[in-house]
């Protein structure tokens, strides 16, 4: 992402007139980037918690084929649906969070009211922040086809700044999307990431969310095609997103990675809609004779439930809890770094760490990102730079350093190069002491192989998740020598870490 460019269209946004209400057959360079990007824009200082999370709210669309749709459409679809403690409800319901608010460092006093008796009437000061972050849990009854089960609840995030300018001498706010985050099976390394792309007008608010075919997984989609695009519909690390896989349903998928059969055809009828305000600038695009929605079902907004209000069903209770944040929001004045809180889900600090065979010595292999504490993507292509290092032979006296590339972090099968220098401390004799002799050989070497990994947190050896919920296995051919190969070995890596 070109930050210098987000500030370029926050700055410009911030001088754009109002193009929503225009009726226009071609839309300006400048109205084009307020419809792509402008939640809101007005002069009011005071939003209800209700009011802020109506603006910022998602779209969720539906496979034709999903179970808990019951081959309905329209007005008839009941999904999402409320938790079974709440209050019961004839339309879909979702959940919202306001997790974080960013406060601006140059004023002073609160920036919201909370209101514990009925959340939704809580207020925030839009004037005195700089941005925010809202989370939307949808919930299904169960989940379909391979390890079904009762309850499902599954999370899309949204991050947003507040844009502020002045026009003849009255101040003007706008919020303006920055990124989506679209969570995929309780794993980071599966997240559909969409970071705003300053040039690309054609992105559609209410912003849409894909939900995958009986099991739910979230998915952005920036245009509202319906259809899901590597590279444009997710934009950050593409290679690792989960996407939208209809057919794991099935318990097939044919490719570690996304390919497109996976998902199926979006109709326009199977689209759920947020409950726009009135004023709403997107409000207008989606409605019909002055009627919003009128073929489509809207969702109800209620703030998220403390997972405790589940007791006793216990499996709702946990089912709920990885997504239910026990005070929200937590405001922060650190105005100084909003790009830092922008970038701050880019990356996932790790570590893999394995039982090394090479050669018939063992050793002790680790694996990190490149800077240490933050993974590398590799330009274009996709995938990750990394480092190596392992020790091995009698008492670790050997030594390597590999720089390591690899296409996936997160696929159950993806290949690997790396490339270093390997010492090797070796015994040659003994001195007149009869203390003994090394002598220390530095290679070159290279290595490649393919890396097998799986989450093991639903599997029998659900134990070993205590250190990392994924574990794998490398296998490897690895040769010495450059230019002349002078000695050729496999290897073997076990271990935990997606690395």
């Amino acid at each position: 992402m070109n930050y210098k460019l987000l500030l370029i269209l926050v700055v410009a946004i911030g001088f754009t007139g109002n193009v929503f209400s225009q009726d226009s057959e071609g839309l300006t360079r400048k109205q084009m980037r307020d419809n792509a990007f402008v939640i809101w824009s007005g002069t009011k200082t005071t939003m209800t918690f209700f009011e802020l999370a109506s603006y910022c709210a998602p779209v969720f669309w539906y496979s034709p084929d999903e179970p808990e749709l019951r081959l309905t459409s329209g007005k008839n679809i009941k999904i999402p649906t409320y938790f079974g403690f709440e209050n019961p409800s004839d339309s879909p319901v979702v959940y919202y969070q306001i997790i974080k608010i960013i406060k601006d460092g140059k004023v002073k006093g609160s920036v919201m009211q909370k209101d514990y008796s009925d959340l939704n009437k809580s207020t925030i000061d839009i004037s005195k922040i700089k941005g925010f972050e809202i989370d939307y849990n949808h919930y299904y009854k169960f989940e379909a086809g391979l390890g079904g089960h009762n309850h499902d609840t599954e999370q899309s995030q949204f991050k947003y700044l507040i844009s502020k300018y002045k026009k003849n001498d009255t101040t003007y706010f706008k919020i303006i999307f920055i990124q989506a985050t679209a969570k995929a099976h309780a794993l980071s390394w599966y997240d559909n990431i969409y970071v705003v792309d300053t040039t690309a007008f054609e992105t559609k608010l209410p912003f849409n969310i894909l939900v995958e075919e009986g099991k739910h997984a979230s998915c952005t989609d920036m245009n509202g095609d319906g259809m899901y695009t590597p590279g444009y519909d997710v934009n950050q690390r593409v290679n690792d997103a989960w996407g939208v896989r209809d057919v794991i349903r099935t318990g097939n998928l044919f490719s570690s990675t996304f390919e497109s059969y996976m998902q199926k055809t979006r109709k326009p009828e199977h689209r759920v809609f947020p409950p726009l305000p009135e004023d709403s600038p997107h409000r207008k695009k989606n409605s019909v004779n002055g009627i919003y929605a009128p073929r489509n079902a809207v969702y109800q907004l209620r703030p998220m439930p403390s997972y405790k209000k589940a007791a006793p069903d216990k499996t709702l209770m946990h089912d709920m809890e990885s997504y239910s944040v026990k005070a929200w929001p937590v405001v922060t004045d650190d105005y100084k770094k909003v790009l830092d809180w922008f970038e701050s889900d880019l990356f996932i600090n790790s570590l893999g760490i394995s039982y090394r065979y090479d050669d018939k010595n063992s050793g002790i292999s680790f694996t990190f990102p490149l800077l240490v504490v933050k993974n590398i993507e590799v330009p274009i292509v996709g995938g990750w730079l990394l480092n190596r290092i392992y020790i091995q032979d009698k008492k670790f006296r050997d030594f390597g350093y590999n720089l390591l590339i690899t296409s996936s972090a997160s696929a159950f099968l993806s290949p690997y190069f790396s490339a270093g220098l390997e010492v090797d401390k070796s015994e040659t004799g003994t001195n007149e002491s009869g203390e003994p002799v090394f002598e220390k050989k530095t290679d070159f070497t290279m290595e490649t192989g393919i890396k097998l990994r799986a989450n093991v947190t639903y599997s029998p050896l659900k134990f070993l998740s205590v250190l990392s919920k994924f574990w794998g296995v490398r296998l490897g051919i690895k040769n010495k020598g450059f230019p002349a190969i002078n000695h050729l070995n496999y290897t073997l890596e076990i271990g935990a870490g997606v690395w």
